[in-house]
């Protein structure tokens, strides 16, 4: 089955809601994780991730936090995805260096390149899919 992680979720849930609010407002990672009821130190490094590869702004201080760099219809879904998964796939053996040691069928798999077709469906539909859809 096919399924996100709980820090792509997160960070989907975290970057709409700082689309939802005007550009001049920063979102703290106390706010958003009460706002979800999800756990703030998830939330916290998933926003420095969405930081870290420039999605995000963060402002430190008392009055720091976070907001969207960019317009909710620039920012497609796989970055935001890609910030947090770097090595998200929907199996092991379609990382990078995929290898026998991800999977024991790995130099016999007949169903690895099918799922590699699969996979670029996949990563076209985030790519193609803007955050300011899914608001």
């Amino acid at each position: 089955m096919l399924k996100l992680s709980k820090k792509t979720e997160y960070a989907l849930m975290a970057a709409k809601y700082m689309a939802g609010k005007k550009s001049a407002h920063l979102s703290t990672a106390r706010e958003i994780a009460e706002n979800f009821s999800i756990p703030h130190q998830l939330v916290s490094k998933v926003l420095q991730n969405l930081a870290k590869n420039q999605i995000a702004n963060s402002a430190k201080g008392m009055n720091g936090g976070f907001s969207l760099i960019k317009n909710p219809a620039e920012i497609n879904l796989i970055d935001i995805i890609k910030a947090v998964e770097p090595d998200y796939q929907i199996t092991n053996c379609m990382k990078e260096n995929g290898s026998s040691d991800d999977c024991s069928h790995f130099n016999c798999c007949q169903i690895r390149d099918p799922l590699a077709v699969i996979q670029n469906k996949i990563d076209n539909i985030f790519k193609e899919t803007s955050l300011l859809q899914i608001l």
